[in-house]
C-alpha cells in the first residue's frame, strides 16, 4: 500500500504535463490559423459596386479605345518585325483587350446576359480589327526571317494556361481591392501578352502560313478563356451579388460549361507541353551522353554539336578523327544499356569519322608542309637577292662601257639611257638597236651612217606605226645630236 501511494503523485504529474503540452499546441495552432486567415483574407477589402462599374467601363470599344487598340496593334507588329522585346512589352501595356475579357468572366459569374453580349461583341470586334491591321502591316512589311519573338507564340503549352489562369486571378484580386493596384494590372498585361498573338496570327495570314495563324490564335484563346475563368472564380468566391436570380440548376450548368471549356482548351496545351518536355529530356540525355561517354575518350575529336532527328530517331555525330567499328560498338552498347539514357536508348547513332587515319597524321603532315613552304620561301628570297645583285652589276658595267667609250670618242651615244627613255615614251617598242653603218654609193667614197633599228609590237598596224616612227626619229635625232638618222623597221 505504501508503494502504491508513493507512485500516484508521480503518475498524476506526468498526466498533467501531457495535458499542458496539448493545450499549448492547440493554442499555437489556433494562433497560426488566425494569423493565416487574417493574412490571406481579402474579402474586407472588396468593393463590389466599384469593381463591377470599373469592369463595365473598360468593356466599351469606341472612340479613344478604338484608336488606342489600332496604335497598340502597330506597335506590337513593329516590335515583332524588329524582334524587340521592349517594344512588344509596350504594346501589351497600352492594349485595351483586357476589358472585354474581364467583362465576359464577370457577366458569366453574375448572370448578366446584357453585359455578356456586349463584352462578346466588343471582344470579337477587337479581334477582327487586330487581325486586319496586323495582316495589312505584315503584307507590306514582311519579316526577313521568323524571329524568336514570333516563334515563341505559335506553340503554346500548359505553361501558357497556368500563366493566363494565375495572371487572371491576380488581376481580379487587384480589381476587387479598394483602390486600383496599377502595378498588378500592368504585370498581368505583360505576363498574359494578349496583343502579340493576334499580331502573329495576322503575320501568318499575310504569308499564308496557317500553322502560325492557328497556333497564335490558340494562344490568344487560352489567355482569353482562362483570364475570364479566373474572373468567374474570384467573383464567385467573394460572393458578388447576382444580377438576376439563377436557380441551383442554372448555376450548376454554368459551372459545368466553364469546366468543360477549360478542360477542352487545356488538352492540346497539355500534349504540346508533354512533347516539349520529352524533347527537352532527350536533349539533356544527349548532352550527358556527349560529356560522359564521348568527351571522356581523349582520342575522340568531336566536331560541333550532335544533329538530332526526332522523326527518324537518329543522333548524328561528326568526328575529326577516325572512329573504329569497335569504338562505335562501345558507344552503342552504352546508349542501349546505361540506365541514365532511357529516353534515347532506342535512338540510332550515325557516326561519321575523318577519312584520314588519325589526327596526329594530319598534324604531322601539316607541320612538314609548313617547313617545306618556309624552306621554299628562303630559297626564293635568296634567288631574288642574286637577281637584284646581277641587275646592279649589269647596270654598273653598262655605265662603265659607255663612260669608256665617251672618253675615247665624245660622239659615242649613252645608248642605255636613250633606250630606257624610248621604252618609256613608246611602250609598244619590243626592241631597239643603234649602230654606225659604213656605206658607199660610188664604191669609192665611204660614209658613216647612223642607223636605228626598231621592232614594234606585231599587233600594231602600219597606220599606227608610221606616225610614231616619225615622232621617234625626230626625238632620237635631238637626243643623239645627229644631222642625219636612218630608221629601219625590224
Amino acid at each position: 500500500m505504501e508503494e502504491e501511494v508513493k507512485k500516484d503523485p508521480v503518475y498524476n504529474s506526468a498526466e498533467i504535463a501531457d495535458k499542458g503540452i496539448q493545450i499549448n499546441v492547440t493554442r499555437l495552432l489556433e494562433t497560426a490559423k488566425k494569423f493565416l486567415l487574417e493574412l490571406f483574407d481579402f474579402r474586407e477589402d472588396t468593393d463590389h459596386e466599384a469593381t463591377i462599374e470599373a469592369i463595365k467601363a473598360d468593356i466599351s470599344f469606341k472612340g479613344a479605345t478604338a484608336w488606342i487598340l489600332i496604335f497598340a496593334i502597330f506597335v506590337a507588329c513593329i516590335g515583332l518585325n524588329a524582334n524587340s522585346t521592349a517594344v512588344v512589352i509596350g504594346a501589351m501595356l497600352i492594349s485595351p483587350l483586357m476589358g472585354p475579357i474581364l467583362g465576359i468572366g464577370m457577366s458569366f459569374a453574375l448572370n448578366d446576359i446584357n453585359t455578356f453580349k456586349r463584352s462578346l461583341v466588343n471582344l470579337g470586334t477587337m479581334i477582327g480589327l487586330s487581325l486586319f491591321a496586323s495582316f495589312l502591316f505584315f503584307y507590306f512589311f514582311p519579316l526577313s526571317q521568323d524571329n524568336s519573338e514570333l516563334l515563341g507564340r505559335v506553340s503554346p503549352d500548359i505553361r501558357d494556361v497556368l500563366i493566363a489562369f494565375f495572371g487572371g486571378l491576380a488581376l481580379m484580386v487587384a480589381r476587387t481591392k479598394k483602390g486600383t493596384v496599377a502595378s498588378v494590372i500592368f504585370g498581368v498585361a505583360i505576363a498574359t501578352a494578349l496583343m502579340p498573338p493576334l499580331c502573329t496570327a495576322g503575320y501568318g495570314l499575310a504569308i499564308g502560313n496557317f500553322s502560325y495563324f492557328i497556333g497564335a490564335m490558340y494562344l490568344f484563346m487560352i489567355n482569353t478563356i482562362f483570364i475570364a475563368l479566373a474572373t468567374f472564380l474570384v467573383m464567385k468566391l467573394l460572393g458578388f451579388p447576382m444580377h438576376k436570380y439563377a436557380n441551383v440548376a442554372k448555376r450548376k450548368r454554368y459551372s459545368t460549361i466553364a469546366t468543360i471549356v477549360g478542360i477542352a482548351v487545356m488538352i492540346p496545351a497539355i500534349f504540346t507541353f508533354i512533347s516539349a518536355l520529352n524533347e527537352s529530356q532527350i536533349k539533356t540525355e544527349i548532352n550527358n551522353f556527349v560529356n560522359n561517354e564521348i568527351k571522356e575518350i581523349k582520342s575522340f575529336q568531336l566536331i560541333g554539336d550532335p544533329d538530332l532527328d526526332l522523326d527518324k530517331k537518329e543522333i548524328k555525330f561528326s568526328f575529326f578523327n577516325e572512329v573504329t567499328q569497335g569504338e562505335q560498338n562501345i558507344l552503342n552498347n552504352q546508349l542501349a544499356n546505361n540506365p541514365n539514357y532511357t529516353k534515347i536508348k532506342d535512338f540510332k547513332l550515325k557516326i561519321k569519322g575523318s577519312d584520314t587515319k588519325s589526327f596526329e597524321l594530319i598534324t604531322t603532315a601539316y607541320k612538314d608542309k609548313r617547313e617545306e613552304l618556309q624552306e621554299s620561301k628562303n630559297i626564293v628570297a635568296g634567288l631574288q637577292k642574286q637577281i637584284t645583285d646581277l641587275q646592279e652589276t649589269i647596270s654598273s658595267l653598262n655605265n662603265r662601257i659607255e663612260q669608256d667609250a665617251l672618253n675615247t670618242n665624245q660622239k659615242v651615244v649613252a645608248f642605255s639611257r636613250i633606250a630606257k627613255d624610248a621604252k618609256i615614251r613608246y611602250r609598244d617598242i619590243e626592241e631597239i638597236g643603234f649602230a654606225s653603218v659604213l656605206s658607199s654609193k660610188d664604191f669609192i667614197k665611204i660614209d658613216t651612217i647612223p642607223v636605228v633599228t626598231i621592232r614594234w609590237n606585231v599587233q600594231l598596224s602600219d597606220s599606227i606605226i608610221a606616225p610614231r616612227e616619225i615622232e621617234l626619229r625626230s626625238w632620237l635625232q635631238k637626243e643623239l645630236a645627229l644631222d642625219t638618222l636612218f630608221m629601219k623597221r625590224d
